[in-house]
């Protein structure tokens, strides 16, 4: 690979390392009688935002308390997201398409993973509601939109990436610009060792 596609490689692992002081994922919430709104950012190690409101108005309708201990995914979060850092570089160093692809096949497991482990988080949180709780609503479920927009009762609720988000986003996508790009400077070349 080109130098510039190596040095490009190695900003867009090293971008990255963001994840692991910003936020990564976060969850809006507004209703009538919150106009302000209320957030739930998620962390590589925590929940910041209005944890405490969203618990007490959760309890209400028999949902289980937010709390960082319930996730031991936030236990070795800042080791994976160092692992995909370094794997960034090494891609980098070697530079090597193959070594590349590895890396960003890497990263798309690495999301796929997050992504179902919070469906499946986010399924079991909105269904297992407590029988006792004071609000019932038959047929109801709270579960909370893994992506995009949805209506729970009165509240609008949504679920984007945050900063650390993005810029996981824009390291996949630079890897994969970068990727196709060297794959396609490699075809003249190849074509003009078969002639």
């Amino acid at each position: 690979m080109r130098p510039i596609s190596r040095i490009l490689i190695a900003v867009a692992a090293l971008a990255m390392g963001v994840m692991l002081w910003q936020p990564i994922w976060r969850i809006d919430l507004s209703a009538p009688q919150y106009p302000e709104g209320l957030v739930l950012q998620i962390y590589h190690d925590r929940f910041t935002g209005n944890v405490d409101q969203i618990n007490g108005l959760n309890h209400y309708i028999g949902m289980a308390k937010i709390e960082n201990d319930m996730f031991p995914e936030f236990a070795i979060m800042r080791y994976a997201i160092g692992l995909l850092i370094g794997g960034g570089v090494i891609a980098a160093l070697i530079g090597r398409r193959w070594a590349l692809g590895g890396w960003i096949f890497t990263l798309l497991a690495f999301v796929i993973w997050s992504m179902w482990d919070m469906y499946s988080w986010g399924y079991k949180y909105g269904h297992d509601l407590d029988p006792h709780a004071a609000i019932k609503v038959e047929g109801m479920a709270y579960q909370p939109p893994l992506l995009g927009h949805k209506t729970l009762l009165n509240f609008e609720a949504w679920s984007l990436p945050d900063i650390g988000g993005y810029v996981l986003f824009f390291s996949i996508v630079t890897g994969l610009l970068i990727l196709l790009y060297e794959w396609r400077r490699s075809l003249p070349a190849a074509s003009a060792v078969r002639k």
